[in-house]
């Protein structure tokens, strides 16, 4: 998958795409990740991409002119591209937007800064807006780097195992369950039996039972919109049971 992110800090990304999972992705071909600075196509005598904004306030706004440049020059080297604005009235990302996104030929990243962008930019040259939470960044560089990394996660090859990703937290709606390694005793705490039963039926369904007691105790909102069995339901009436005699 190729993805562009343009962005006025292209520097800021170097470390981050370069190491690790994402790093090896890269290095293996799995991904094609390049950062296009917006800066050179400000036709500005100085080369500036803000200014201030019409009406008054505070701060300054990225102008229109250097990102539609930018964004033509980008497009037309990944034709059919998805063209992202990260920004906060966008739709909340999630694993299944992550999974959705993964499915396209390539993405294009926009990332505002100072008190946004200039409308009409958005207007003539983004096709969605995404947001990663409802909190106020200093710009949406950070932001893509989250969308990228949970992008590239279901990307075939890039985890090097094609359970991991439908295995861990919220890929089903819930909390992953926890996880243990060596020793099997580590200041008197011990690993859980059936994890060293050799009992993959069992192991199984404690894994599942302990999903539904982390996202109860720490998420319960997600239990709301999580798709449960009878038997998921059964085993949360249980978890309740033995709360309240205890």
């Amino acid at each position: 998958m190729k993805i562009n992110i343009l962005t006025i800090f292209p520097e800021m990304f170097s470390g981050v795409f370069s190491n690790s999972i994402l790093g090896r992705a890269v290095q293996n071909g799995l991904l094609e990740i390049t950062c296009t600075d917006i800066r050179p196509f400000s036709q500005s005598k100085h080369k500036n991409t803000d200014d201030y904004p019409f009406g008054g306030g505070a701060g300054m706004v990225m102008m229109a002119q250097p990102i539609l440049d930018a964004m033509a020059a980008v497009s037309a080297s990944m034709p059919g591209a998805r063209r992202i604005y990260l920004g906060p009235r966008g739709k909340r990302l999630s694993t299944s937007l992550a999974r959705s996104l993964s499915r396209e030929s390539g993405l294009i990243l926009l990332c505002g800064h100072y008190e946004g962008v200039d409308q009409r930019a958005l207007d003539l040259c983004v096709d969605e807006e995404i947001s990663i939470g409802d909190y106020i960044l200093t710009g949406g560089e950070i932001a893509a780097m989250v969308l990228t990394d949970c992008v590239s996660r279901f990307i075939p090859g890039v985890l090097g195992s094609e359970d991991s990703p439908e295995e861990e937290s919220f890929s089903d709606g819930l909390l992953e369950y926890p996880q243990y390694t060596r020793p099997r005793v580590i200041r008197d705490l011990s690993v859980p039996e059936v994890l060293l039963s050799g009992d993959h039926a069992k192991i199984k369904a404690w894994r599942r039972a302990e999903s539904l007691r982390a996202t109860a105790r720490f998420r319960p909102d997600l239990l709301e919109k999580a798709q449960l069995s009878d038997r998921d339901r059964a085993v949360l009436k249980e978890m309740v049971s033995c709360s309240s005699e205890s």
